[in-house]
């Protein structure tokens, strides 16, 4: 046999035998969620923009992808923005539409085909992706595989009873994080009273270390090849992370609008020094976004400094955003800092360029009707 002969041949064997083969990896999404004739989300589903993603950050570095749910078929979003740039690519691209469709089901599946494996989010997974026997056993054997199993938001709650071959739970000793308390106190209002569990005690129970940052920051965990990320921010750190687990290099990471906020949010937070101006001109970012997140720490901050952060982003925002919500929540913290009067002129500057802002009013009319204590 000639050499270039026993070249291809061996070459075709390797090949054929998978070693030289793109990384296969399995995105799951939950098949939970129910839409009525109204076209109205009644029970929630998975989260569009995190499998739009994580898709493109996967096919871009040359990974074959399958979506697999519980049921097959097509599985239910939730309520989305078709119009983000991420979702525009997702929805034009055939073959993803086609494997979103027609989404494998679970329990045919065969682990031994899968590098690694990807829970997307939404609040799907704690109501059905959690108690899934068919994705527990494919988690545990990707994992005994030596392959990588990662999960973002709410999809780490696919992980809470999967136990490997020795009984133990996968994430008992490992780091893992996923959708916090303070996260799920503020922005699961309508569905957490239905699950079964908070996602971050269940974690804790189940003996993992549950790592996790400020409120809707970006987070991943990774132990060994377990990744983690904790809310929607951290989606496409998420995947990139499982990229390079898988042993490949970056070629370009994602920019999206919504991420670079956050990223920003989180700069504030430590200290950069940022105009209104430098905002105002600031065209890969959402000034709106930003101002939400102000309004939120605002709310539900827990550390000694959020109120201070809260009001530095909302001061920062208010100019352009101008919106009545924000200025009242800007003006009722200066009001529980004793800064009176920089809350009664932060509500008359709004009301100077939106006299019928009743609301606005009502609350300058009771801050001043107050007496001021000294």
């Amino acid at each position: 046999m000639k050499p270039i002969h026993f070249a291809l041949m061996i070459l075709g064997l390797l090949l054929s035998s998978g070693l030289y083969a793109k990384p296969r990896v399995l995105m799951v999404v939950s098949s939970h969620g129910e839409i009525n004739a109204a076209d109205e989300i009644i029970q929630p589903g998975f989260e569009f923009d995190e499998l739009a993603k994580v898709y493109l950050v996967f096919t871009s570095h040359g990974l074959d992808v399958d979506i697999a749910s519980p049921a097959g078929g097509q599985p239910v979003a939730d309520k989305y923005d078709p119009g983000k740039a991420y979702n525009q690519s997702f929805l034009a691209d055939p073959k993803a539409k086609t494997l979103l469709t027609h989404s494998l089901k679970l329990a045919e599946l065969d682990a031994q085909d899968y590098q690694a494996v990807f829970i997307v989010g939404g609040k799907g997974p704690m109501f059905d992706l959690w108690q899934d026997s068919s994705l527990q056993g494919l988690i545990r054997d990707i994992w005994e595989n030596n392959g990588v199993v990662s999960a973002v938001c709410h999809g780490p709650a696919a992980l809470v009873d999967v136990k490997l071959s020795d009984g133990s739970y996968l994430v008992a000793g490992r780091k893992v994080n996923g959708f916090t308390n303070q996260e799920e106190a503020a922005f699961g209002k309508k569905w957490k009273k239905d699950f079964a569990f908070l996602l971050e005690d269940k974690l804790k129970e189940r003996g993992a270390s549950f790592e996790r940052s400020a409120l809707m920051l970006s987070h991943v965990s990774e132990d060994d090849r377990l990744i983690t990320g904790q809310n929607p921010f951290s989606t496409v750190d998420t995947a990139l992370a499982v990229v390079t687990k898988l042993g490949l290099d970056i070629k370009v990471a994602p920019n999206y609008t919504d991420d670079n906020s956050i990223r920003l949010v989180h700069e504030i937070l430590q200290g950069k020094l940022y105009s209104t101006e430098q905002l105002a001109q600031n065209t890969q970012v959402q000034v709106e976004l930003i101002g939400m997140y102000g309004y939120y720490l605002a709310l539900f901050g827990e550390q000694e400094n959020d109120k201070h952060n809260a009001i530095r982003i909302m001061e920062l925002v208010g100019p352009i955003m101008q919106h009545p919500v924000l200025v009242m929540q800007l003006a009722k913290e200066y009001q529980a800092l004793g800064k009176h009067q920089a809350a009664r002129d932060s509500l008359q500057a709004f009301l100077q360029s939106h006299p019928d802002a009743t609301k606005v009013q009502e609350l300058l009319d009771q801050l001043t009707s107050k007496p001021v204590v000294r």
